[in-house]
């Protein structure tokens, strides 16, 4: 790809205090993102393997799965997209592979974490995670793996579940020394956490403010005031969409009409708008007019 998409993430991360990232399931999502003026989107793990696969967040997912969505989505916006590499799906060479796909296939960063390989979601109990060496070396294989200088390279620890606060910013000082360019501390439990935090570390932080999980819903200010950076919704919009999908699939099933949905429908016209169908359309009738 010509412009990076790594700069263009850099730039909205210097433009925004704190910038909102917001999670897209699909190509689709992402251009309703994009309508709405989002400077940055996410692609999650979790969400990969719920919507595409329909598998639990446990691991199950591969490197090309996540690739076959992440083409998708860059293909249908230019907004930076932040993707969820879970541990990189290997050692080195998967790592570096890894990093050198992501940047082919449009995307603009991504997170890698230090859970063990077969890992958890982050705000299940009972995750494991490896040796403070272990994730620097994938992240020094991620960082040496870059052929887009400005592709954001950030490390995520799941440490402060399993040996608290002060393992975890023991952790992000090494990788920050290893060159990590963001850090995403996974299930604070409150705003002083990333105050400390913030007093050890260069790098921008990420808040994951993800919806029944272990952190409360902070707003976006206090998230500022606390030193976050990045504040992001992995999920949020599929949440709300497969809600809305069960009812009316129930809806269907139980009654004699859909009429009573349509208040909650989006138009066929808002549909076409959003893809910029007459344009298309438009385009095909110049090519092929007699």
């Amino acid at each position: 790809m010509n412009d990076s998409q790594g700069k263009k993430l850099k730039e909205a991360l210097s433009n925004n205090s704190p910038l909102k990232i917001v999670g897209t399931v699909n190509a689709y999502t992402a251009l309703l993102a994009e309508k709405e003026g989002h400077e940055a989107i996410y692609l999650s793990g979790g969400g990969v393997a719920a919507s595409s696969l329909g598998v639990p967040d446990l691991g199950i997912s591969s490197l090309q799965d996540v690739l076959v969505d992440v083409e998708r989505i860059t293909n249908a916006t230019s907004l930076p997209l932040l993707v969820d590499a879970d541990t990189g799906w290997g050692g080195a060479f998967n790592i570096s592979r890894t990093v050198k796909s992501l940047i082919n296939y449009g995307a603009a960063g991504m997170h890698i974490e230090d859970q063990v390989s077969q890992k958890r979601c982050g705000h299940r109990p009972n995750k494991e995670i490896v040796s403070i060496q272990e994730m620097i070396d994938r992240i020094k294989a991620s960082v040496d793996s870059k052929t887009d200088q400005d592709f954001i390279v950030m490390a995520r620890t799941d440490a402060l579940a399993n040996e608290g606060l002060e393992s975890a910013i023991e952790r992000a000082l090494a990788y920050q020394e290893a060159g990590a360019d963001a850090l995403f501390p996974e299930a604070f439990i409150k705003l002083e956490q990333y105050v400390e935090l913030k007093k050890h570390i260069t790098i921008p932080v990420l808040a994951n403010i993800t919806e029944f999980g272990q952190t409360p819903l902070f707003g976006c200010d206090e998230l500022a005031d606390s030193g976050v950076d990045m504040v992001l919704y992995p999920l949020t919009a599929f949440r709300a969409m497969s809600k809305a999908a069960e009812m009316v699939y129930r809806e269907i099933k139980h009654r004699n009409s859909q009429e009573s949905l349509l208040k909650n429908m989006q138009t066929r016209d808002e549909l076409y708008d959003v893809l910029d169908y007459h344009s298309f359309e438009n385009k095909l009738d110049e090519l092929f007019k007699d």
